[in-house]
């Protein structure tokens, strides 16, 4: 389970990349990005088949990332995240968070084959930063019932 002091660390950065970033701009991607920058966070792009998403260049990898970028959210496909994660670790990502749902059965093995601590998972980055709605209601039942990180 992810610790409260990992997703505190992600969140505080207030800058990270977002790897699967939909095209279309009703999809769950699209909505994490344009709420996230609307409370101050800096969100860059990643998605190989496009160069633009909102006006924001969009990398076609987690390799072509600027170095100042050191946070990553990945909200791939199942099929797709062992290889961005292994591929985030590689370049030297410091904090990784794995948004619920795009993990598999490998992705903490992965992390603790290459001795990587700073991970994320099995949590929604909507329930961490500033919650709202739903995800506020969410969260206080994710309280109330003891299943919030410690």
């Amino acid at each position: 389970m992810s610790s409260m002091k990992v997703i505190n660390e992600f969140l505080s950065a207030k800058k990270f990349a977002l790897v699967g970033m939909s095209r279309n701009p009703k999809s769950f991607s699209r909505m994490v990005m344009k709420d996230l920058s609307a409370i101050g966070y800096d969100i860059t792009p990643v998605n190989p088949n496009v160069e633009d998403i909102e006006g924001k260049r969009c990398y076609r990898s987690v390799t072509e990332l600027p170095d100042d970028i050191d946070r990553l959210l990945i909200m791939t496909n199942k099929a797709n995240t062992d290889a961005v994660l292994t591929e985030a670790i590689q370049k030297g990502i410091k904090s990784i968070w794995v948004q619920q749902t795009s993990d598999t059965s490998n992705t903490m093995q992965i992390a603790k084959s290459n001795h990587f601590e700073n991970l994320i998972t099995k949590e929604c980055i909507y329930m961490f930063a500033n919650p709202k709605g739903i995800h506020k209601f969410h969260r206080f039942f994710k309280k109330l019932f003891g299943k919030m990180p410690k």
